[in-house]
Parts: structure tokens; sequence; C-alpha cells
């Protein structure tokens, strides 16, 4: 054999065993749950280099979403189709390019693919690879339950503090996407329920906190649904100079809530089955104080369960004394109060549907955790 042929075959045998060297780094680099069905789909040397050149295509290929056949996508790599089309049949957004090895714990979950989506993410993409599974979920779940906006949003935040990735939890998440989603609907009987809508520029707790503001209020008006209670148990009136008027329905609750700076929005329930009523103190018409009534522990009678002023304060003697003095106005031995069976108190149907048929239309599903029919499991879901 000529030398310069020898020349040549050792160079080739030099560059596979480079480019083995190569793909075998990568390959050891996947997590553990996706290596076994990465390494079997690498026995072909054309998905191999995907190992390197693309990981989250090469994870699309050997892990299949559900439904999804990843032969025609296969074939194009191996008819050597530029990488975009591949990606493309295989449902995998270009921009995903950039994510190493070490980001997939699973199947590709279905992200955003529109170009404006792809230029903007590059800013948002994990910087600790441990981190990547959890945030591409999150990114994937933020955009199927609200839009592309918010998953990008969500992307940002999660980089922006990555201890955060840890700590949010899926079902946090889905609430604030939720109200996300109808932060930018104002045509949605829902929206009328906030007090702070989303923007991009929120940050995660402000989110947060706005949301669950947003879910208990619509908790409250589910429970009570969108009449009044018609027994509080006492009468209006006044004792030295305090003013004591009831709060009988879901929107009086909530402006209360908001003036005095307290949890009443969480009460629905409590109120719904007959363990309490709930009263605002004031005086000259200012409000001063929220009163909770309800029979203490083993005891028949209707009392003064809890004074507090604005922020959960806690109120003054004179206050109290003074509640004291309008509740023995009443005839507290003829009142009867029969409480309902833990969690049997009706649910306003009508209103839920009417809240929520907007997003379903839009989403083209009813979600599990936002189903048809309001229920206890469905209000504590979000």
């Amino acid at each position: 054999m000529p030398s310069h042929s020898l020349r040549v075959a050792w160079r080739a045998d030099a560059h596979d065993r480079a480019r083995h060297n190569i793909v075998e780094r990568h390959l050891r680099r996947f997590r553990a749950p996706v290596q076994p069905a990465v390494r079997a789909l690498a026995q072909h040397p054309a998905l191999a280099d995907l190992a390197v050149s693309f990981p989250a295509l090469c994870v699309a290929l050997a892990l299949p979403r559900k439904g999804f056949d990843p032969a025609f996508a296969a074939g194009r790599v191996l008819a050597g189709a530029p990488l975009a089309a591949a990606a493309k049949g295989a449902g995998v957004p270009l921009w995903t390019r950039r994510l190493t090895p070490e980001s997939f714990t699973g199947p590709v979950p279905v992200l955003p693919a529109s170009a404006q989506f792809a230029h903007r993410i590059a800013n948002h993409l994990p910087r600790a690879a441990r981190h990547a599974d959890l945030w591409l979920e999150a990114v994937a779940h933020a955009a199927h339950w609200a839009d592309e906006a918010f998953a990008l949003w969500t992307a940002r935040e999660f980089v922006r503090d990555a201890s955060r990735i840890k700590s949010i939890d899926r079902m946090r998440l889905r609430l604030i996407a939720l109200w996300a989603w109808h932060s930018q609907h104002p045509e949605c009987e829902a929206r009328r329920f906030m007090e702070r809508r989303w923007n991009p520029a929120m940050r995660m707790a402000a989110a947060g906190a706005a949301a669950t503001t947003w879910w208990a209020a619509i908790d409250l008006h589910i429970n009570l649904g969108r009449g009044r209670i018609e027994d509080m148990w006492l009468k209006p009136g006044s004792a030295d100079g305090y003013e004591f008027r009831p709060l009988p329905t879901a929107a009086d609750l909530i402006d209360e809530a908001r003036a005095m700076n307290n949890c009443l929005r969480s009460y629905g329930f409590d109120v719904s089955h007959d363990f309490a009523r709930l009263w605002s103190v004031r005086r000259e018409g200012r409000r001063l104080a929220t009163l909770r009534l309800g029979c203490a522990r083993h005891k028949p009678l209707v009392d003064g369960l809890e004074i507090k002023l604005a922020r959960n304060e806690a109120a003054p003697k004179d206050l109290w004394w003074a509640a004291q003095k309008w509740l023995a106005a009443h005839d507290l031995a003829g009142i009867e109060i029969v409480r309902r069976k833990w969690g049997t108190a009706p649910l306003d149907q009508a209103l839920w549907r009417s809240l929520w048929r907007p997003y379903w239309l839009a989403r083209r599903e009813i979600p599990s955790w936002l189903p048809l029919r309001a229920s206890r499991a469905a209000l504590e879901s979000l």
C-alpha cells in the first residue's frame, strides 16, 4: 500500500476517534433519566452528532412527547437536511439549541417558537445547568397557561433569582398565570376582582401577592354568591360613640379588607357555614376596626371573638368594652345558630362558569384544576 494511503487512513481513523471522544463527553453530560434513550439514539453516527450540536433535538428524538412520531424528523437529519428543518419537524424551537445536555430530565416540553420570543429569550436562559430543567418546565407551563409574554416574564424572573426556581411550586405559578392572562383581557368578568394587574415590569413576589389577593376575592364571592346574608345575628347599633355596621355581602367584605388592610377575603368559608359574621366598627362614619362574631368553643351564645384595628393591630380595651355593651343590648339567648356541616355550604356555580368561560374557550380546554363545576377542591387547588 502506498505511503500516502497509510497517512490518509491514519488521519481518518484519528478523526473518527476524536469525534467519538467529543460525542462521548457530551453523552455523559445528559442526566440519568434521559441518558439511556439518548445513547440508544446515538448508535447512529449522524444522530449521535446531535448530542453535540443540538442536545434539545437529540432528546426530542430519543424521548418523543406523547403523540409525536420522531421518525420523520430523524429522517430529515439522516438525509442531511438543515437542523432548523429537523427541529421544526420535531416541534423543538431553534432557540433551544443553546441549552446544554444537562438541561433535560425528560421529554422536551412544548415551548414558544415565535421569532419575537426566540429573539428575546436569549437574554433569559438559565445560567446554571442544574436549574435548567425546572426553568424549562416553568416556561412551558407559563406559555400553556397564559401566553408567550407571560412565559418570557417567567423565564426572566427565574433567572433573576435562581433560588426561586426551587422554591416556587407549580400550583403557585399556575395561579399567577391565570391572573396574568385575565389581566390582559378586560372583557372578562374575573378581572373586576383584581386590585392590581399584571405587567412585565413586576417582580415575582409582587405578582404572587396580587394573584393571591385576586383569588381570595373570587373564593369569597363563590362562597357567598351575589346576594346578601339576611341573618347577621345582631342588629346595627352603637355604644360609647362606636358604631357597629354589618358586612352582609362579599363586596362589603372586600371593601372592608381593602380599607383595613386585613384578611377578610379569606372568611368566605366561615361565613357561608355560619361559623362567623363580620361587622365594621366605626366612629363618625370612619372605619376603626373589624369585629368577628361567633360562638366560642362549646358555648351556645354569640360573642365577640375578635376585634382588630387596621393591619390586624390589637384593639384597645375601651373598644372591647363598647362591643360588650352593644352585644348585651341583644337577646343573645334567643338567637339560634345552626352551623352547617363543614364543607356542605353551596357554591355559586353560575358565577364560577361565568368567570372562567372566556378562559376555557381561549385555551380550548377545561383544565382539571379549573373544572366546569365549582368545588372546594377546585377552590383550594390554586
